[in-house]
Order: structure tokens, then sequence, then C-alpha cells
């Protein structure tokens, strides 16, 4: 065998071993049910519950946010972050999270915010005009 096939065999490997590394992270959105049932890593998309206290005290544990989530089924469950809070957390119109449910806890390693656009007054103004 060539070296060239050689090479071109690993690289196929090397291809085929990195799309089914991807496809593990290409989760669909849960709620906080299935959560609890499955006990495995899924993704939540919620909106922030702002009437509830964000928890974060960096001089005491820089690692550790807390806060509550509601779900697209209206169910509301603290969230754990195990990260530094986000920069704007309160100005998010949503919020994914990724992680599991731990003793009644939504526990989450990764936080996915979308913020309102910069661009939301100007376009606003320009429904009313026209």
């Amino acid at each position: 065998m060539k070296k060239s096939h050689i090479v071109i065999f690993l690289m196929i490997v090397a291809g085929i071993a990195l799309l089914f590394s991807a496809t593990g992270d290409l989760s669909t959105y849960s709620t906080f049910a299935t959560a609890e049932d499955s006990g495995a890593r899924v993704k939540i998309a919620g909106e922030l519950v702002l009437e509830k206290d964000i928890i974060f005290d960096p001089l005491k544990d820089p690692n550790y946010t807390g806060f509550h989530l509601k779900d697209a089924d209206n169910r509301i469950k603290e969230v754990v972050l195990l990260k530094a809070k986000p920069q704007d957390f309160e100005l998010s119109e949503q919020v994914v999270v990724t992680g599991s449910m731990q003793q009644g806890k939504f526990v989450a390693n990764e936080v996915l915010t979308k913020c309102p656009s910069k661009y939301k007054d100007e376009e606003m103004a320009l429904r009313k005009q026209g």
C-alpha cells in the first residue's frame, strides 16, 4: 500500500470520527419535565424569571450563579450555573442552558443568552412611521 493511500485513509477515518463527535451535541431543546424523567444532559430554552433573585457573589464563589428559568411548558425551576454570570444577563430575552437535573435543581455548565437587539428601538420607530 502506498503512503498516499494510508494518509487518505487516516484522513477519512478522522473525518468520520469528527462527524460522530459533532452530532452528539446536536440535540433538540427539552423541558424540565423531560430532563427529570431522563436524567440525561439536555438543553433547555426558556425565559429568565426576573421576579426572583439572581445569586452571584464573585467574592464568595466566582463560578456559581443561581437563577430561575421558565421553560416552554411554563414550569419554573431553579438553575445553578457552574460559571460566572454572563454580562448583561438580566437583559436577556431568552436563555439556553445545557446540563441535567440533580436533586430538584437544574445544574448547568453552559449557558447561551439572547440579548435584545440594539436596533429594536429603531425598528419600532420605523414601524410607527410606516
